[in-house]
């Protein structure tokens, strides 16, 4: 029988091609009409290893631009510390910055799974020895496994778990945030500029262009309306001013995390923002969800479907709740006064990057 893999973004199609090349047969069910995607993603090196490990390396070089250098600056552009990413990671995990779009067709290109499209699943239940899926006309079918890579608002969250695992919490970083690609204003590096008003990051995508994204720090709002980057980051440094004045593209969303208390019921689990979404202070969404499809389909190809859940849980666990406390450290020290933050930075400020990332240059656990 299939896995079903409900989604088909980054982390089913990571899921699907892990379960594949382990010759497990898989079905995605995707409610999007299309597979492009829109802005771009930082991929920090444990990403970078995770793409190796499916057979994605020699695709990946090909796409979007290293981040050689990251640069932690004050909003009247004071460097307050740098990091040499290539020292740092090594040259076969430097971390990248990609167009979204480009990643979810490096994902797809060869995958010998039906990805069925638009399909929605509107509820999933495990029942003995599997897990029934009903899909948005009224259809119902039994699968072997089912995993849900559905996202923050995951449908397989909702309905396949345990009363209590369906919530979300805003982040406590920022309530929402705003994303946007831009003429790049003259940045070589991995830049943010953070001050009283929130925090705005450029990160160069090629030679032409940066993905940028501002929120708000201190879990403070951030409003729809576009005039409040202007309001925010209107005096900032040049690069910031000169990417503002040219904006026409923005996309504002809420920064909503997910933590709940279990991840598997019978032969239903959730993987990457279904089950552990952060904010994207250290840019772990894309990361962890391949290492979960990873190690998820380590297990499904031992042929233990009914024990895979909790085994899978149980190797994912350390690893997810290291980033989510790495995430909330930041996200407390990012309210500070401004004043003090910007006297702690540069001797804090490399320690954290250090101490957040040292355990995930190591291998994640396997089965």
């Amino acid at each position: 029988m299939d896995v079903l893999v409900v989604g088909g973004g980054i982390a089913g199609l990571a899921m699907a091609r892990a379960l594949r090349r382990r010759d497990v047969p898989v079905t995605v069910a995707e409610r999007g009409d299309s597979d492009t995607g829109g802005l771009a993603i930082n991929l920090p090196g444990n990403a970078v290893t995770a793409f190796a490990a499916l057979g994605l390396a020699d695709g990946l070089q090909k796409l979007g631009r290293t981040t050689h250098r990251r640069e932690y600056r004050s909003a009247r552009d004071r460097l307050l510390f740098a990091v040499d990413e290539d020292a740092f990671w090594g040259p076969e995990a430097r971390p990248r910055c990609v167009r979204r779009s480009d990643l979810l067709a490096l994902l797809a290109d060869g995958l010998d799974a039906p990805v069925r499209r638009p399909l929605t699943v509107t509820a999933v239940r495990p029942v003995p020895g599997g897990a029934e899926a009903t899909f948005g006309d009224g259809a119902r079918q039994t699968f072997g496994f089912a995993a849900g890579a559905d996202g923050v608002h995951s449908v397989v969250r909702a309905t396949a778990m345990p009363a209590g695992a369906t919530g979300t919490q805003t982040a406590l970083l920022s309530a929402a945030s705003w994303r946007f690609m831009a003429t790049n204003p003259g940045v070589d590096c991995w830049t943010v500029w953070s001050g009283r008003g929130g925090a705005f990051l450029l990160i160069p995508v090629d030679d032409d262009t940066v993905y940028g994204y501002a929120s708000a720090t201190g879990g403070g709002a951030v409003s729809a309306d576009a005039s409040w980057l202007q309001n925010t980051f209107g005096d900032y440094p040049p690069p910031v001013r000169r990417v503002l004045d040219g904006l026409t593209d923005l996309y504002h969303s809420p920064v909503e995390e997910v933590r709940t208390g279990t991840w598997a019921s019978g032969n239903c689990v959730l993987i990457g923002d279904a089950a552990h979404a952060t904010a994207p202070v250290w840019a772990q969404g894309a990361a962890l969800a391949i290492e979960d499809g990873l190690v998820l389909a380590d297990l499904l190809a031992d042929g233990d479907w009914d024990g895979a859940g909790a085994r899978y849980e149980q190797l994912r666990r350390e690893r997810v709740t290291h980033v989510q406390a790495a995430t909330d450290r930041f996200s407390r020290a990012a309210a500070l006064p401004v004043w003090l933050r910007d006297r702690l930075l540069p001797r804090i400020g490399p320690r954290t990057y250090h101490a957040t990332y040292d355990p995930l240059r190591h291998p994640f656990p396997t089965p």
